[in-house]
C-alpha cells in the first residue's frame, strides 16, 4: 500500500475514534476530539498532494479517499446538530449535495466520462473542515451561526457548479 493510501486508512481509522471521544464524554473531550479530526482533515490534503505529486493515484484512493471525507465531515456535522449547534437543514444539503454529486459522477462514468474534483469542491472541502474546527472551539455563537452559512453556501454553490459545467450529461429527454 502507497503512503497516500496509507494516509487515507489513517483517516477511516480515525473516523470512529473521533465518534468514540465525542460520545465518551470525558473532561476536555471535545478538544480531544478537535485534535482528532484536524489531524484526520490534514491527511486529507496530504494524501491528495502525495498522489498526484508522486504518482500514487489508485483507484482505492479515488473511491476510498471522497468517502472517507464525506464520512468524517457528516459524522462532525450530526454531532453539532446534536448538540443544538446547527440545524438539520443545513446538514441535509450537505448530505444532498454529496449524494447528487455522486449521483452525476456515476452517470458520466456510465457516458465514459470522469468528473474531477473541481476548485469550488475543494474550497468547499477546505472552507467546511476549517468551520468545523472553529466550531470546537469556543467561539461566539455569531461565529457559530457564520460558519454554518459559509458551510451552506459552499456546499450549494459547489454542487451547482458541477451541475451547470456537467449539463450536457443530464439528458432529461432520454
Amino acid at each position: 500500500m502507497n503512503t497516500a493510501n496509507k494516509l487515507t486508512m489513517l483517516r477511516v481509522i480515525l473516523i470512529p475514534a473521533f465518534l468514540a471521544v465525542l460520545y465518551i464524554g470525558f473532561e476536555g473531550n471535545q478538544y480531544v476530539a478537535l485534535a482528532i479530526f484536524a489531524i484526520a482533515s490534514l491527511t486529507d490534503f496530504a494524501d491528495g498532494w502525495i498522489a498526484r505529486n508522486r504518482d500514487q493515484v489508485t483507484d482505492f484512493g479515488k473511491f476510498m479517499d471522497p468517502l472517507a471525507d464525506k464520512v468524517l465531515v457528516v459524522a462532525a456535522l450530526l454531532w453539532f446538530t446534536q448538540q443544538g449547534l446547527m440545524p438539520a437543514w443545513a446538514v441535509l444539503i450537505v448530505i444532498i449535495r454529496e449524494f447528487a454529486v455522486t449521483a452525476l459522477r456515476l452517470v458520466a462514468v456510465d457516458k465514459g466520462r470522469v468528473i474531477a474534483a473541481g476548485t469550488s469542491g475543494k474550497i468547499k472541502t477546505a472552507s467546511t473542515m476549517a468551520c468545523i474546527i472553529l466550531m470546537f472551539l469556543p467561539v461566539p455563537q455569531l461565529l457559530i451561526h457564520i460558519c454554518v452559512g459559509i458551510i451552506v453556501l459552499v456546499t450549494l454553490y459547489s454542487g451547482v457548479e458541477y451541475f451547470v459545467k456537467n449539463k450536457e450529461l443530464l439528458n432529461w429527454t432520454k
